[in-house]
């Protein structure tokens, strides 16, 4: 069994995925639009170019969303997407990354758990999480 978080943009679904493509090394899987469904006759013209399934590859990861419908979308809480890396450079470079045009909830560090550890909302809204832990977790 695998987990993968789904995540509802409110209509910039298509823009955050392209982003996180270049500032995490992404593979955009899959990135369809209302206009490439069945269901396109009965889509409003402007929710046309919306996103109603996306996927993108991060590592051994897949990350899924879509534009939530005008009225469907609530702001992302109670949850952050955790990136887990090995190397306190990467750590550094994502959390840079994504902290761009972002909110820093907490910046980059070390912790007693973590060579760098770092919590933020990116400029779409997504919150994450970069954690590089000291000695591995047991699974």
């Amino acid at each position: 069994m695998q987990t993968n978080p789904y995540l509802y943009y409110s209509g910039n679904c298509e823009a955050a995925f392209k982003f996180y493509a270049a500032a995490l090394g992404g593979k955009i899987l899959a990135m369809v639009t209302h206009a490439e469904t069945p269901a396109a006759a009965q889509t409003a013209p402007e929710w046309q170019q919306k996103i109603i399934h996306a996927r993108i590859a991060l590592g051994d990861t897949v990350l899924m969303a879509s534009d939530a419908p005008p009225g469907r979308q609530a702001p992302m809480s109670g949850f952050s997407v955790t990136l887990n890396v090995a190397e306190p450079a990467e750590a550094e470079r994502l959390f840079h990354a994504l902290a761009d045009g972002g909110t820093v909830g907490m910046p980059i560090q070390e912790t007693f758990w973590a060579k760098r550890f770092a919590m933020l909302t990116d400029q779409f809204g997504t919150p994450w999480m970069i954690n590089c832990e000291k000695v591995p977790m047991p699974a």
